[in-house]
């Protein structure tokens, strides 16, 4: 384990690195927005995620969330509002009338405590006032990263609170497993056997749509940049279970990533305007393991209410290997 001073926020405040390793898998995350800036496995010249390389570009680039925690509510919730143990709150809008990832000050923009460290494991923890953001309660967000051989990255999530209030929590990796221009080529795997579509403002209608065409990816499927355009959340469960493969994405190189979690939910954004600096569109796949997206204004969908009497808990590994391992 290393931690190094990765550079500081515009405000001041230091932020820092810190370099995790396993087997064959290596991982290097920042205070900052609780990101995973650099994913690598032994052998191979290029990453699996896409990072940026100063906190300066994270700041600017903040809506591509390349990497970083966003919560405390992830996602779309319509007209910036939702019921909170009966009672509706409003947020203020960033994304037309509606709330997306929580806001500009979200958990990705925070610069998180490095609580505890080791060779293989890190843990951050952040704490969000009452208020902070609309959102009731006094939070605490824990993220607890290891890395395990031969090749896993695991992140445990739990939020605490003194009040009911919203959580849903979703790292916001951008996969690209070829080190490639953009993802053309990757297959990828689902188990989802439903969908949800969504409007013009990328909110989901409330309907549950059976996996079927281009939005049935139970077997394997080749992406292409010329496919419709994903940003849609895939329905794994009607609710939090146990931890779970659930998606495996392939690259044309041959290295693969499996990704298990307890989520009921995973969003997949192919990155069609987030760009960082020298790339282009589709260069990474954002596969966000989460609740479903507007969850407290669709009464069919599973809550992500929590309380002081019940927490949130998130786990979420992806499994890495190359063609050779």
């Amino acid at each position: 384990m290393r931690v190094t001073i990765f550079g500081q926020t515009s405000d001041g405040r230091p932020v820092h690195a810190i370099d995790l390793a396993a087997g064959t898998l290596s991982v290097r995350l920042l205070t900052l927005g609780s990101a995973v800036q650099d994913l690598r496995l032994s052998g191979l010249p290029w990453e699996l995620t896409l990072g940026l390389s100063s906190v300066a570009e994270y700041e600017a680039t903040a809506g591509g969330y390349f990497g970083v925690l966003v919560g405390p509510v992830a996602n779309r919730l319509s007209a910036a509002q939702a019921p909170i143990a009966g009672r509706l709150h409003r947020f203020a809008a960033n994304e037309g009338p509606n709330l997306l990832h929580s806001g500009p000050l979200g958990t990705q923009a925070r610069v998180w405590t490095l609580a505890d460290a080791s060779a293989t494991q890190a843990k951050l923890t952040l704490d969000l006032p009452d208020g902070d953001g609309g959102f009731p309660g006094n939070r605490r967000v824990t993220a607890l990263w290891t890395v395990e051989a031969p090749a896993t990255l695991r992140l445990e999530l739990t939020g605490t609170t003194d009040a009911p209030t919203l959580m849903n929590l979703a790292n916001h990796s951008y996969w690209n497993l070829d080190g490639s221009i953009d993802w053309t080529g990757h297959r990828l795997r689902i188990a989802a056997d439903a969908w949800l579509p969504t409007g013009p403002d990328g909110l989901p209608t409330g309907e549950i749509a059976p996996a079927a065409g281009m939005m049935d990816f139970r077997t394997a499927r080749e992406l292409t940049p010329g496919a419709p355009a994903l940003d849609h959340c895939f329905c794994l469960a009607p609710a939090r279970r146990a931890l779970t493969e659930v998606a495996w994405l392939t690259g044309t190189s041959g290295v693969t990533m499996t990704l298990a979690t307890t989520e009921p939910g995973l969003q997949v954004y192919d990155g069609r305007s987030a760009i960082r600096d020298g790339g282009g569109a589709h260069e990474g796949l954002a596969l966000e393991a989460q609740g479903w997206p507007d969850a407290p204004n669709h009464p069919g969908f599973p809550g992500i209410e929590i309380s002081p009497e019940a927490a949130y808990r998130q786990t979420t590994e992806w499994r890495c290997a190359a063609p050779d391992v």
